[in-house]
């Protein structure tokens, strides 16, 4: 008999860090996914708190280490861009590794201001504002800094922005730059909308910076594709870099530089990633390009999203049942929807890990996975690693759960958590776990599955 775990093991090396599987069935991060669909039941989303400060202090660790061996004299800095998941509870686990934040939009500066109500952070904290900014974004960004929030950086997305601090920030401010990078070839448009022009910064510089209250502290660039060993990202990365150095030039005040996030998560089993050589790598061509041009090095921010929460988060379902619907397409029916509760499936044809929960033991058979909506692109048959997904054969009478893991980024606030989706599809429960000071887990229900309720009232019934 071809049993799934067989072929799981043939194909991967289990365990790993994150799974390993014994005859309860299968461990994500050391939580027993049985124990947990018996407690909770299913469609459920978790989050692994403790995942979020591993991934930080790992970033800190390698970052700081190249900083190290290359003599670097400039200092790293961590922030959690906010807008890859804004739960009080992913912030609260972020918040206890001394990081800084990344805003993108006008409410983000709400959760600034209720964190700090919370004793969450202080003022101190840098704050760094990215985005194209509409009137409320920049009144609140102008109010928290006249509130005592000096470390708040608004980052100028277009030349006329500033305009607006200078008429309601009262002391001297700091601002960023954003530079508009180059989208990688394959790319539908050759730049980015986002950020000033490499041409137009040093003329907007002497014209209108260096005249007004605030000191251009950093210089801030996002290359779309992430952080990856490609001629296109050592390019882009290098291009920037030249600019700050002759930018630094003329402007004394300038110390920091912001590269953005981009660190991958695992979506497959097979994943590989050097992050270590990435971020020696990273320090190193600054370090050469700013000696090679006789200027300080900068102080390296980064704003990893999906890094820091993704590989926390996971979904699990139940197979409700199977359907051939011709001689060879058979179909598992899951209790959720994927363009709902995953959209990133649908809308980014994205791979995530998808393992079953239980009868490991069993045989195994290909499929396809259909969601709850009547869209005909509700569905995932394809792997990272093959075209294909198999899973256990479903006996008569046996349940079978299956999970996809590292899903912990942007998936609510796409889907749109608590709102209104496809075919009134209702967002599923979501449970936190933590671990307790003597390693055992803390299970916290955080939502109860959407209801027929909140779905009438939101509608107007």
């Amino acid at each position: 008999m071809r049993r799934y775990i067989d072929l799981i093991e043939q194909t991967f090396d289990l365990p790993t860090e994150d799974f390993k599987v014994d005859a309860q069935g299968l461990y994500f991060h050391d939580v027993p996914l049985m124990d947990v669909v018996k407690e909770f039941g299913t469609p459920l989303k978790l989050t692994y708190l403790p995942k979020i400060s591993d991934n930080i202090q790992r970033a800190k660790r390698m970052f700081n280490s190249a900083i190290e061996k290359h003599d670097y004299q400039g200092k790293y800095h961590y922030c959690y861009c906010t807008k890859s998941s804004h739960f009080e509870f992913v912030l609260r686990e972020a918040l206890k590794n001394g990081i800084h934040l990344e805003t993108s939009s006008t409410y983000d500066i709400e959760i600034i201001r209720k964190l700090h109500q919370q004793s969450k952070i202080d003022k101190n904290i840098r704050i760094v504002c990215n985005g194209f900014k509409r009137e409320l974004y920049k009144q609140y960004i102008s109010e928290i800094l006249n509130d005592g929030f000096r470390n708040c950086i608004p980052v100028l997305d277009n030349m006329t922005e500033i305009d607006y601090y200078e008429e309601h920030v009262k002391d001297e401010y700091e601002i960023g730059i954003r530079v508009a990078s180059d989208e990688e070839p394959r790319f539908e448009l050759y730049t980015s909308r986002l950020g000033v022009r490499y041409s137009d910064i040093v003329d907007f510089y002497h014209k209108r910076i260096k005249k007004s209250k605030a000191k251009l502290k950093m210089l801030h660039i996002f290359v779309n594709q992430g952080i990856s060993d490609s001629a296109y990202y050592w390019s882009e990365l290098s291009r920037f870099v030249y600019k700050y150095c002759e930018l630094k030039k003329i402007c004394p005040d300038l110390d920091s530089i912001d590269i953005g996030g981009g660190f991958p998560i695992k979506n497959s089993l097979w994943f590989t990633y050097d992050y270590e050589y990435m971020a020696e790598q990273i320090v190193a061509t600054i370090k050469d390009i700013c000696d090679e041009n006789d200027v300080p090095v900068p102080n390296i921010y980064t704003e990893f999203g999906i890094y820091t929460v993704g590989e926390s988060g996971a979904a699990i379902y139940s197979i409700l049942d199977q359907k051939l619907q011709n001689d060879k397409e058979l179909w598992y029916m899951i209790d959720g929807s994927f363009i709902t509760q995953l959209p990133d499936i649908w809308g980014l044809n994205r791979k995530y890990i998808m393992l079953a929960v239980n009868n490991w033991e069993s045989e195994y058979q290909k499929v396809n996975l259909g969601g709850l909506t009547c869209d005909s692109m509700d569905y995932y048959n394809s792997e990272a690693h093959t075209n294909e997904v198999f899973l256990p054969k479903i006996n008569n009478g046996e349940q079978q759960y299956i999970g996809f893991f590292h899903t912990g980024a942007y998936q609510e606030a796409i889907g749109g958590y608590g709102g209104i989706q496809h075919c009134l599809i209702p967002a599923p429960k979501h449970i936190v776990i933590d671990k307790k000071e003597d390693g055992s887990l803390d299970y916290q229900l955080f939502a109860q599955e959407q209801d027929s309720e909140s779905m009438m009232k939101l509608l107007g019934y």
